[in-house]
């Protein structure tokens, strides 16, 4: 067993291990708009996850470059609206072109073959090809620091407002979704990414 003090490691160790054992990591493939330019920005985010049921809030947090807000981050908070996909098998190639570093008035889905569906609860457009949208409003906005008091991150805590389920994917008659017909995909270290793979069940104690 290797030990370490996390005060000794550095934060490039830190990115290792931590990416490196939290996995498999859902992955979030989020559109936000310019309040500016009306541009339509998507990137996707594996720092993700479900906070709560009541109210329905998911977390997104998203690490700053150098100390700057990325463009999900900046337009999530002045606008207050987002919409959130789950990253499926089907649109992973197309989602993996939109985390390349583009200047804010581009918009990088003009480098996909992605279509944009026009959401009903918030004025943010979502991804047509997605099986799972959720539109969403900004519930909370947390600066994450270091030690020495610099902002390192944007936690995001944000409020489903509506969502659009493939009926591919949901079952209307008994309100549960099917993983398999899914096809999530998740993130692990590096540049590697993991399919579902083989499910099993556990009955919880009574």
């Amino acid at each position: 067993m290797f030990t370490f003090n996390a005060t000794d490691l550095s934060a490039k160790t830190h990115y290792k291990i931590l990416t490196g054992s939290i996995i498999p990591r859902p992955v979030a493939f989020v559109t936000t708009k310019s309040a500016e330019s009306e541009v339509v920005n998507a990137a996707p985010f594996s720092y993700f996850s479900i906070v709560s049921a009541t109210p329905p809030l998911i977390s997104i947090s998203i690490q700053r470059a150098g100390g700057n807000q990325k463009d999900t981050a900046r337009h999530a908070i002045r606008s207050g609206e987002l919409v959130v996909h789950i990253s499926t098998e089907s649109i992973v190639e197309e989602m993996n072109k939109t985390a390349v570093t583009l200047p804010s008035e581009e918009s990088e889905l003009d480098h996909t073959s992605l279509t944009l569906a026009p959401s009903t609860y918030v004025s943010v457009p979502g991804i047509a090809e997605a099986s799972i949208r959720m539109e969403c409003t900004l519930y909370d906005h947390i600066e994450i620091k270091d030690d020495e008091g610099a902002v390192t991150a944007d936690l995001l805590l944000a409020k489903v407002v509506g969502y659009h389920l493939s009926p591919e994917v949901y079952d209307d008659s008994t309100g549960y979704l099917d993983a398999e017909a899914i096809q999530p995909i998740s993130r692990l270290a590096g540049n590697d990414y993991s399919k579902l793979g083989e499910l099993f069940t556990l009955k919880r104690p009574e």
